[in-house]
């Protein structure tokens, strides 16, 4: 067991899910991970039962019973990694859409910069996104401008789901009073994390959609994400952020 867990939340990801964690335990840098699967009918969780019987000390899996949503199944890993006394919490799709070399620079960020949290940004550096299409790419750029203009977080990748915590934020954060489950939690943790005065920082990174697989993305995310910063902001007028 190391101080460093990586949460992975799955939903049939067959394709892509013994990949992602040979290579993560590959990386120099030791970690742990923590799979989360919601069900998947294509068998994702019997891989990674498979594998734990060569990663037996580094390999975890919790298993729910249905596609619950991306919110909770990561405060299910943030309990668990509080839980064990995990130092440093990261955030990881399954789909290589984020580079897994990059929890090291995510880690150093935490660990030796001393930020509470370390976005892996695709916005603050340009666009640093491949294979998507230019309509997604407008959609997610201006998005997290948006989210910008009417919270005043000083994010430029509002919506990024690749993350590295330290153990504080999450104590600090009320988990059970989190109100999203879609994308628009990505947004509303790092809001709660700005608004409680923890140190940010944005590490540019190169985002690549998937290669195999099916994506999760929804119109009725987008519509919880735009529509719920505004609430998000105007809840905050009437609440104390004291920790």
């Amino acid at each position: 067991m190391t101080d460093k867990l990586v949460i992975i939340p799955t939903y049939n990801e067959v394709e892509n899910i013994e990949a992602i964690i040979h290579k993560v335990f590959s990386l120099s840098t030791p970690f742990d991970i923590l799979i989360i699967d919601d069900g998947s009918p294509d068998g994702t969780a019997a891989i990674v039962k498979k594998l734990q019987e060569i990663y037996s000390e580094q390999l975890y899996l919790e298993e729910r019973s249905g596609k619950l949503g991306l919110g909770t199944a990561y405060i299910h890993g943030f309990k668990y990694a509080l839980n064990k006394g995990y130092s440093y919490i990261f955030e990881m799709d399954a789909d290589f859409s984020h580079n897994p070399d990059d929890l090291v620079k995510l880690y150093h960020a935490c660990s030796d910069d001393n930020y509470d949290l370390a976005i892996g940004s695709r916005y603050s550096n340009g666009v640093n996104v491949v294979n998507w299409p230019m309509g997604r790419v407008l959609m997610s750029y201006f998005a997290s401008k948006y989210v910008q203009f009417i919270t005043g977080m000083p994010v430029n990748d509002a919506t990024a789901g690749f993350k590295a915590y330290k153990r504080i934020v999450l104590e600090t954060i009320k988990l059970d009073k989190i109100r999203f489950v879609g994308y628009a939690f990505q947004i509303e943790l790092k809001f709660l994390t700005w608004k409680y005065g923890f140190k940010m920082k944005e590490v540019p990174i190169i985002f690549t959609d998937r290669q195999k697989g099916q994506s999760k993305m929804s119109p009725k995310i987008f519509k919880e994400a735009f529509f719920g910063v505004m609430s998000m902001k105007i809840g905050s007028w009437f609440q104390h952020y004291n920790r």
